[in-house]
């Protein structure tokens, strides 16, 4: 394992995500908080689902790339932005870009999904091929950052991306303040950070539980240590989850704000993906099933008709990756 500084903490106030929300909300959906009587009948909570698998791009991802271009200066917006994704991020990147109407340069590996490369495109967005893993795809935009000028966007520990991540926090605190406990999947720790933070200024006592793949739990290890690291390897299939080393930013964040981290199985993850399409009528990826899944195997330890909201961070699901699940 390999061990990394710590930034000093970040804090963001509720005018921080108040002022997010103005720049983002004119740009994205302000996506339902569902419901769904199976769900509760099974674990006991009272269930609320924020459904973000049908917000532009098909995940949270459009918010964060959309408060951070809405922060650029004039001159920055004429140079563009550049990041490097083979998932959500690239489409939010590249959606955020379009609404602004300014030039978005996304760096993916050689064998990124071809279906993920033409979406992308589809957005408007300059795709770049480079190398054959995420590693060598960033190299190749860090490079293109110093030739063009143009800005960085990080996919998870950039302060300005964020704050607009945390405008989905925001949303369940303002159409449902009596919510007791916020569910929230863990990556790099963006989502997780924006979320917690948001909804912690607003109303503190609310519980925030982040949701890890057993596979590639590095954000639980890292708070458990202190310290930032870095996973020899991950066995996570889980684009979403998928995450060798947090950001500096985010595990700061997740160590004051976040109550409390469970992990689960892969296998476990989508059988609550599959369970979402059964009973629920919802198709979700498998990040965002993750803290149904945590719900489903019994993990939240909480009193009967405890009020209970689920952020469902997406929907792009790959299907031919679950038609290749094997799990004997």
């Amino acid at each position: 394992m390999t061990v990394n500084g710590v930034k000093p903490g970040l804090m963001l106030t509720r005018d921080d995500f108040e002022k997010a929300h103005e720049r983002v909300a004119p740009h994205v959906y302000r996506t339902p908080l569902l419901t769904s009587r199976s769900l509760n009948e099974v674990t006991g909570f009272d269930i609320r689902l924020k459904a973000e698998l049908f917000q532009k791009g098909g995940s949270y991802k459009v918010r964060g790339p959309t408060n951070l271009i809405g922060l650029l200066t004039e001159e920055e917006r004429a140079k563009g932005v550049i990041c490097s994704s083979a998932g959500n991020h690239s489409q939010g990147v590249a959606i955020a870009a379009q609404q602004y109407g300014i030039q978005a340069v996304v760096c993916m590996a050689t064998n990124a999904t071809p279906s993920k490369i033409e979406a992308t495109k589809g957005y408007g967005a300059e795709v770049i091929l480079h190398g054959s893993i995420w590693d060598e795809a960033n190299e190749k935009a860090l490079e293109l950052v110093k030739e063009r000028g143009l800005t960085y966007i990080h996919p998870f520990d950039d302060p300005r991306l964020i704050a607009g991540q945390g405008t989905t926090g925001l949303e369940i605190i303002e159409d449902w303040p009596e919510a007791e406990i916020i569910l929230v999947p863990i990556g790099g720790g963006g989502l997780i950070s924006g979320v917690s933070m948001a909804v912690k200024s607003v109303k503190p006592n609310v519980r925030v539980i982040g949701i890890e793949s057993s596979g590639a739990p590095a954000m639980k290890k890292s708070i458990e240590a202190g310290y930032l690291i870095t996973l020899d390897d991950v066995s996570s299939i889980i684009d979403g989850l998928r995450v060798k080393t947090v950001g500096a930013n985010t595990h700061s964040v997740v160590s004051r704000f976040v109550d409390e981290i469970v992990t689960l199985s892969d296998k476990q993850i989508f059988d609550a993906l599959i369970w979402l399409m059964a009973r629920a009528k919802l198709v979700t990826e498998g990040a965002a099933a993750a803290p149904v899944g945590a719900l489903l195997e019994g993990l939240i330890d909480a009193s009967p008709g405890t009020k209970v909201a689920v952020v469902l961070s997406g929907g792009n699901l790959d299907v031919d990756q679950l038609r290749g699940l094997n799990w004997n």
